[in-house]
């Protein structure tokens, strides 16, 4: 990425999934990350998003590593406890409905508490969170999918707070919701066929553009991934 300083360290969070693994790759092989450091599930430790002490724990391990001008949270489910996304108002259960808002919003949410605290205070940097456009609330024309919809369009009010925050004190700091397209993964495999969905490597690559290419604001953003703006 031209757009930070030469040398930058980054995180990438839910480094062991297709998208996540794919941006732990992409800036691996970035000439300007001088670090990559991928957290997940299944490292060691293991992180758990839904439980603060396991997210403050890695926060705090990476602090003296600090600052990190790039981190990505890649984390996200489509599906809870093997159960896909209700079709119809009738097929709600609260328990799996909390469950989407527990990864997808409130996990999230406990990740922008403890890590951007490890972005610089006076630099260009970038907290980037992969969204879903099926969590914009004006652009919902088909309906279904409540728990990933409603969730997804919780995280996204939590990111356009946090950026409020976020910039009082880090004034260059990017707060950005990404849209990366239908891409061939463990979520999406049930749904597409994997002719119509994208590499994840192209998918990241497209990603990283699209970051590279935006302008400083005291606003959270919404993009998809060729930097077009998606509708909160």
């Amino acid at each position: 990425m031209q757009s930070l300083p030469a040398g930058y360290k980054a995180i990438v969070l839910g480094a062991t999934g297709a998208i996540g693994g794919a941006f732990v790759k992409a800036l691996t092989d970035t000439p300007e990350c001088d670090s990559v450091i991928g957290l997940s599930r299944h490292g060691e430790p293991p992180l758990d998003i839904t439980n603060e002490e396991s997210v403050a724990d890695h926060a705090q391990a990476l602090k003296p590593l600090a600052p990190f001008h790039l981190i990505v949270d890649a984390t996200g489910a489509l599906h809870m406890d093997g159960v896909g996304p209700e079709k119809r108002i009738d097929d709600i259960q609260a328990e799996r409905l909390m469950r989407a808002f527990m990864v997808n919003a409130i996990g999230p949410a406990l990740v922008m508490k403890h890590f951007t605290p490890l972005l610089p205070m006076h630099s260009r940097c970038v907290f980037a969170k992969l969204s879903a456009r099926v969590g914009s609330i004006s652009d919902n024309r088909k309906g279904g999918w409540y728990g990933y919809r409603a969730s997804k369009a919780a995280l996204n009010m939590l990111m356009r707070t946090a950026a409020i925050e976020v910039a009082r004190k880090r004034p260059e700091a990017l707060m950005v919701a990404l849209q990366p397209g239908t891409v061939r993964s463990n979520l999406t495999k049930p749904f597409v066929a994997g002719d119509d969905a994208a590499d994840p490597d192209t998918a990241v690559a497209m990603l990283l553009r699209a970051i590279d290419g935006l302008t400083a604001s005291r606003e959270a953003l919404f993009i998809d991934y060729n930097g077009e703006t998606v509708p909160w």
